[in-house]
């Protein structure tokens, strides 16, 4: 199996290309080096908890972001049962930057939708790497009127780098959609729960995350612009940015989900195995699927006029500021 490895994770990497290759001499072989294998094992295991327990704002941008992570299908596929895939706006075109449909979690009735990047160069390309256009927004709000109307709590998953920015999106009304999408689920009289899966990029994830609940994994991103277009805007310097750049933008924006825990944004951080998402898809699932079991379990008992009160005020509450005397 060829892993992907980010920078900061090569040291990871030559330790688990020298375990592979001394697995390769002793195959099949009279050689025991089960002890030496063993010992590399561990060290891999200790440096990777010492990594992944000191990430910085931007290593963590950099884990949301793993081409190997999974995505809304992977997670659909692995704590769904029955699900339907529904397509288009019903205005002008369906849009395979945001998946949605009908599904069931253990045996309880949901809609879901999400945003989906894609996996390999095709796909990527098919899926427009997870930007939405603007029917893709309204395709995800025509699955959450069908909610509402049917009494089915929403469940959506958020990763996206951002809405797609090109001119015949803006044409269509991309600005648009997303506002309409923002009211719509403000007032909702269903409930909403919504997971950062990877990278929660703008306006474009906050079109799917005005929610009652909202949870983000443990090396998720979620904020107002990406490192690197907050480190442009900042410090133009022709593009000639650097990593550090990035870094320093990362720093500031306050991004992890451990800061917008701090912040009150969030809900709650469902825990990633060491190394992130991608080396446990199925354990991962596992919490992210009992996280909205219980959240739905505890929502269940609202009224729909509370539902959307609570909303209301949730979102009303969201920042601060001091005003200074002079």
């Amino acid at each position: 199996m060829i892993r992907y490895y980010l920078e900061f994770e090569k040291p990871i990497e030559e330790l688990e290309t020298k375990i592979e290759e001394l697995k390769r001499l002793s195959d099949g072989k009279d050689i025991n080096i089960s002890g030496e294998i063993k010992k590399l094992e561990k060290k891999v295991k200790d440096l990777r908890s010492d990594i992944f327990s000191s990430l910085t704002p931007w290593q963590k941008t950099l884990t949301a972001r793993h081409p190997d992570r999974p995505y809304t299908l992977d997670y659909i596929n692995l704590i769904t049962t029955d699900f339907i895939e529904l397509h288009g706006d019903r205005r002008f075109s369906d849009d395979p930057a945001i998946v949605g449909g009908i599904a069931k979690i253990n045996d309880l009735p949901v809609i879901i939708a999400g945003h989906q990047k894609g996996r390999g160069t095709k796909e990527r390309i098919y899926r427009n790497f997870g930007q939405p256009h603007p029917e893709g927004y309204r395709k995800a709000l025509r699955l959450m009127k069908f909610a509402e109307k049917f009494k089915r709590p929403v469940i959506t998953f958020i990763d996206t780098p951002g809405a797609y920015p090109g001119i015949g999106a803006e044409e269509r009304g991309q600005a648009e959609a997303i506002a309409v999408n923002l009211m719509e689920m403000s007032r909702l009289r269903t409930p909403i729960i919504s997971i950062v899966i990877g990278e929660g990029g703008s306006g474009g994830a906050l079109a799917l995350g005005v929610a009652d609940r909202i949870y983000m994994l443990e090396h998720s991103v979620y904020s107002v612009i990406s490192p690197e277009g907050c480190a442009a805007i900042l410090w133009k310097k022709n593009n000639d940015l650097s990593t550090e750049d990035y870094s320093k933008a990362a720093d500031a924006l306050k991004i992890t989900a451990q800061d917008l825990l701090s912040f009150k944004i969030i809900d709650g951080i469902i825990p990633e195995p060491l190394g992130g998402a991608h080396r446990d898809p199925e354990g991962v699932s596992k919490k992210i699927s009992e996280y909205i079991i219980t959240a739905i379990e505890e929502l269940k008992t609202k009224t729909p006029s509370k539902l959307v009160e609570e909303r209301y005020k949730r979102f009303r509450k969201t920042g601060s500021f001091k005003e200074e005397t002079e």
